[in-house]
């Protein structure tokens, strides 16, 4: 067998200048393929570079020329590497995946280099943005685990967000960020986890189900609301099938009602959702919304949206007004149909209603004694009605009752009363006005609503529901009931919402520190991430009392993919960069969104003079700190510069009011422990930061708070920044518009802004206060 050639003394040189060992260059060269494309490379390359490439781009030339499989393209993908516009393994991978693809033909540089992330440029600042994101999605699993958790969930979602990112300079961040959460593994960590047993999936045939992280845990949920409510899995009754639901009232014409109701409805779901126009909607109404208008949605019906207008001392055209806006504000279509029902004179010819003297006072309870006038004549009750339609009586001293004993024992409940008080759209027209426990199920028949949907504390009046129905043989829908969701350090009851107003505790029904709709709107609470967290707490019999913090977690996981980032200074500290590049503001091109530059950019001035957080400099290098210190360099976020202290300037006091410091480019310094944000050249705003207006979470319970729910407000509940300096931005913002200002918190403008001065309220901190959860 003959020697293989000895390497030429000019190829040995190239291959051990790109950082090959004399080995593997001889090893190289003796695969007289590889070795020939490999040079070529390296001469093209240096063709370009003018010198011999460096070792990195070398080892990319290696593994090009090695994989390569079309040689006609060598020369287009070393021009790329020798120009450091393929600078990792990951652009390199896509680029012979590209051309493996587009064999035939001549490659579209613009497409190639967008498949390929040429000229992608992910920041220190978006590794460390995107995998404290993800480390804090993952939180409460990360301190349950600790170190046994798969880290690769991770790596595996900061790779989908950053695709372009280094996977070494990732996996430096993700153990960086979760040693500072975690500390030092301990024994205990270094144990291996015993493996859980595996168990069999079972099948739900009721209830469709998934994963869904919730503040960083994942539990199963169930798939979404829809999911929910789609067909059986509620195990409601079909249309025109009211007769198989439990405790429904069956008589002698239901069927052939049934039969005519479906001929009218087609065998459509219909819904309703039928709001007392006296107040707002609070986040216990949201659930309702989603529930009806939900249910009709998913199963191809329609959902009405009715005013329960039989009040008029409470009602008022704002209330109608702003009911609908909340209705329309959740994403929701409605029909509205607007009824008024004088069935009862059939019910006086069925014998089955009667008028009454007796006093209001009289029959409250559940054991009033039977009125003397329930058997009256029939000609006799019809006389009376007219006169109190007439208005030949005053208030209270004739009503109109039902002769029926509902399910909590309450007798003959009131169909009709005498109110002279003016009705916001018809005036003095009407004086007299039908009850709830009247009005509700026949206007429910009338619309041919198949499902009644009501919370829990009605469930006493299913009983006359379908007794009035069926006592005028009218087509008689199914009332349902649901448990009413809550929530911790809050009231909703319209009563005690007005009585903080006029104590001036908060401004209105809309102040931000509420849970009305108005208020959450103010606040800056998306739509979605309402619909969300309605979705998460699901449909139940039991009434569900929820804490704040897992509402703010649906706000943020929304305003995160939707509110763009801008850079605000609540307690600023003045910087002036004495060795500033440039006697004139340098623009600084900012992502809207850094984990996804797709979403577009904006663009900040930087001047020789910056505003930072006074929180952002100490003095005294302390264990643990990473932001400025006279010791210390900080990054300045998306401008590309490294600060150092030079000089620190105190007043009379010995307060720091002012720093003097140097800069240098990013890519010249060494890489700072921290990058703070900044702002230069700034707007005046003023920035209202909200707490919980009650300090127990149950402020209604008379055991945790005696005194009564007025004696529990928080004094902190909002706190007033007048002068926080925000970025050139945000300046020409609209009301509820939202950002997240870097750093410090989602943010939403807020109706009291003027042309001279933006207005901003704190809709959630960027993360769960530990001490609130």
């Amino acid at each position: 067998m003959a020697a293989p050639a000895p390497a030429s003394a000019s190829g040995l040189e190239l291959l051990r200048g790109i950082g090959l060992s004399e080995q593997k260059a001889k090893e190289t060269l003796r695969n007289q393929a590889l070795s020939g494309l490999l040079l070529q490379a390296i001469e093209q390359a240096q063709a370009i570079l003018g010198s011999t490439p460096d070792k990195a781009t070398g080892t990319l030339l290696y593994n090009a020329a090695t994989r390569l499989k079309d040689q006609t393209h060598l020369g287009f993908l070393v021009k790329y590497i020798a120009k450091k516009e393929v600078t990792s393994d990951l652009q390199l991978n896509a680029s012979l995946d590209y051309i493996k693809n587009h064999q035939l033909g001549p490659i579209d540089n613009a497409d190639f280099e967008r498949e390929c992330g040429i000229g992608v440029v992910v920041t220190p600042e978006q590794i460390e943005e995107v995998v404290e994101a993800t480390v804090n999605k993952y939180r409460n699993q990360l301190t349950l685990d600790r170190y046994h958790f798969n880290m690769g969930l991770i790596m595996g979602e900061v790779r989908n967000k950053l695709k372009w990112a280094d996977g070494k300079i990732i996996k430096n961040e993700v153990d960086l960020q979760v040693l500072n959460l975690l500390g030092p593994k301990t024994e205990a960590d270094l144990e291996k986890k015993a493996k859980a047993p595996k168990q069999k999936t079972q099948k739900v045939a009721t209830e469709s189900k998934e994963e869904s992280t919730v503040n960083g845990e994942v539990e199963v949920q169930s798939a979404s609301l829809m999911e929910q409510l789609r067909g059986e899995a509620m195990k409601f009754h079909k249309p025109g099938e009211n007769f198989k639901t439990e405790g429904y009232t069956v008589t002698a014409n239901t069927m052939d009602l049934l039969q005519k109701h479906l001929k009218i409805t087609g065998g459509q779901v219909r819904t309703r959702f039928p709001p007392e126009p006296n107040g707002i909607l609070h986040i216990g109404h949201a659930k309702a919304i989603n529930f009806n208008f939900g249910y009709a949605k998913a199963n191809d019906g329609i959902c009405y949206l009715r005013y329960d207008d039989t009040n008029p001392e409470k009602e008022e055209e704002k209330y109608f007004r702003g009911i609908r806006d909340m209705v329309e504000w959740l994403g929701e279509n409605w029909n509205c149909l607007v009824l008024r029902t004088l069935l009862l004179l059939s019910l006086f010819c069925r014998a089955q209603a009667y008028a009454c003297h007796q006093k209001v006072d009289e029959i409250k309870g559940h054991n009033p004694p039977p009125s003397p006038w329930r058997d009256r004549p029939i000609e006799e009750s019809l006389i009376l009605f007219e006169e109190m339609r007439k208005g030949m009586f005053a208030e209270g001293e004739v009503t109109l009752r039902m002769k029926l004993i509902m399910e909590d024992g309450k007798m003959d409940p009131v169909a009709y009363r005498i109110k002279y008080t003016p009705h916001h759209r018809t005036g003095d027209r009407w004086c007299i006005y039908p009850t709830y426990d009247y009005t509700h199920c026949l206007c429910d028949s009338i619309e041919h609503i198949t499902h009644s949907l009501c919370t829990k504390e009605f469930q006493a009046r299913r009983s006359s529901y379908y007794w009035l129905c069926n006592a005028l043989d009218l087509y008689c829908p199914v009332q349902w009931e649901y448990g009413r969701l809550n929530l911790h350090y809050t009231v909703v009851s319209k009563r005690k919402i007005i009585k903080l107003v006029e104590t001036g505790i908060v401004r209105d029904w809309d102040d931000p520190r509420l849970f009305t709709l108005t208020a959450l709107r103010r606040r800056g609470f998306p739509p979605e991430a309402i619909n969300n967290f309605c979705a998460k707490v699901g449909v139940t019999v039991a009434q569900t009392t929820m804490e704040p913090h897992l509402l703010e977690s649906c706000v943020r996981d929304v305003l995160n993919e939707t509110a763009p980032r801008a850079m605000a200074i609540l307690e600023p500290l003045k910087v002036i960069i004495t060795n500033f590049p440039s006697d004139q503001p340098l623009k600084i091109s900012v992502p809207n969104f850094p984990a996804d530059e797709n979403k577009g950019f904006h663009t900040v001035p930087i001047t020789s003079t910056i505003y930072i957080e006074q929180s952002d400099f100490r003095e005294a290098s302390e264990k643990g700190y990473k932001r400025l210190t006279p010791e210390q360099s900080v990054g300045l976020r998306h401008a590309g510069f490294v600060i150092s202290v030079q000089r620190v300037i105190k007043n009379k006091n010995g307060k720091v009011v002012e720093l003097e410091a140097t800069c240098m480019k990013s890519e010249t310094s060494e890489k700072p422990k921290a990058f703070i944000h900044w702002v230069s050249n700034p707007l005046i705003c003023e920035l209202r930061l909200y707490e919980r207006l009650f300090l127990h979470n149950c402020p209604e319970d008379p055991s945790d708070v005696p005194g009564g729910f007025l004696s529990d407000i928080n004094p902190n509940s909002l706190k007033i920044i007048e002068d926080a300096m925000l970025d050139v931005s945000v300046k020409n913002a609209k009301a509820f518009d939202k950002f997240q200002f870097e750093r410090v918190g989602y943010f939403c403008v807020d109706l009291d802004s003027t042309d001279q001065k933006l207005v901003f309220n704190r809709t959630v901190m960027l993360k769960e206060d530990p001490g609130k959860i």
